[in-house]
């Protein structure tokens, strides 16, 4: 089965999209408007795209009646955001901060959570997640009438002590994070936990193998 995308109605395009592409790390967007209000939500089409400078990459979808969500709204104004990971812990407080809550609403206070101050830019981070990346957008792209495309460079990168096995080599311990990530449907999630690992080969190993 083939489906021509451009022949599909959005709503569609997303199904086909997020039934497929999974799982997606969640990008836990805190920010700050330009009248000091917080705010906090989840975001999984994202991911990092490069380390020189050190960047990540935000898809945000607008309402449904094209104006933008907050999260877009205080980036594209302030050019900052904070992302928090994800752990399984912390699914619930997630959740809960996906709800349509006012912009004058505070979703980090309404899931419980603590707001700690970050280092380099305005918005704060989230306490009780195990990584916060501090970033300052460096580009934006409307890639559509309803999308949006950050990319922000990240200033300051928090790692819980308890995760981090030998900080001057910068070695963490991922399993230990339960770090979930977004699957298909409006509210299913992956734990990170089932992992397998294959040692990349080298091209005269492929050659010697081949040969075999």
């Amino acid at each position: 089965m083939q489906f021509d995308m451009a022949a599909l109605d959005p709503d569609r395009r997303y199904k086909i999209l997020t039934a497929t592409v999974t799982p997606r790390p969640i990008a836990w967007i805190s920010t700050i408007s330009e009248q000091g209000v917080v705010n906090a939500a989840p975001y999984s089409f994202f991911n990092a795209v490069g380390q020189d400078p050190p960047t990540v990459v935000i898809g945000l979808l607008h309402k449904p009646q094209n104006a933008l969500k907050d999260t877009a709204a205080n980036i594209l104004a302030t050019g900052e955001f904070v992302v928090n990971l994800v752990s399984e812990a912390n699914a619930a407080a997630m959740n809960v901060t996906c709800m349509d809550a006012p912009p004058e609403v505070d979703e980090i206070a309404c899931a419980g959570l603590t707001a700690l101050p970050s280092i380099a830019v305005r918005p704060p981070r989230i306490a009780e997640s195990p990584v916060s990346f501090e970033c300052r957008s460096i580009a934006s792209l409307a890639t559509g009438p309803r999308q949006t495309l950050v990319v922000g460079e990240v200033l300051h990168a928090h790692v819980a002590d308890a995760f981090v096995l030998d900080a001057e080599r910068c070695h963490i311990d991922t399993p230990a994070l339960h770090l979930i990530g977004r699957m298909h449907g409006s509210g299913w999630y992956a734990r990170t936990g089932d992992l397998f690992e294959l040692r990349r080969p080298t091209y005269a190993e492929w050659l010697a193998d081949r040969e075999k």
